[in-house]
């Protein structure tokens, strides 16, 4: 069975898709914890952090740039945004295929919250 990640890759699910290119999709979270959240995943599926390979780290990287471009675009990148990605149930993550949240558009404090 795939996972929900791949379905939305594979448009079996709609997502309200912000960016995409050959390797990286983007959409708005369903959830949004922020006024700005959105979810950036590489189309190749890689279940956790702890699965990433040598052969994945430019995908990797993609993933960073993506969050730093489409703050920049969206105009909150000067005054400051959040990048987060989870691991596994204790580190919170739900979906096994990994995802970086980009949330902005607000002050953010430490820890989390």
């Amino acid at each position: 069975m795939e996972c929900l990640f791949c379905k939305i890759v594979n448009r079996e699910i709609p997502a309200d898709i912000v960016y995409e290119d050959d390797h990286v999709l983007a959409f708005n979270d369903i959830d949004p914890q922020a006024p700005v959240h959105q979810l950036i995943i590489p189309k190749q599926h890689i279940a956790t952090l702890n699965d990433i390979a040598p052969d994945d780290l430019s995908v990797v990287g993609r993933l960073q740039y993506t969050a730093a471009t489409l703050a920049k675009q969206q105009g909150f990148a000067e005054d400051g945004y959040r990048v987060v990605m989870n691991c596994n149930a204790m580190g919170g993550q739900t979906v096994y295929h990994i995802h970086m949240h980009l949330l902005g558009g607000r002050q953010f404090t430490w820890p989390a919250g």
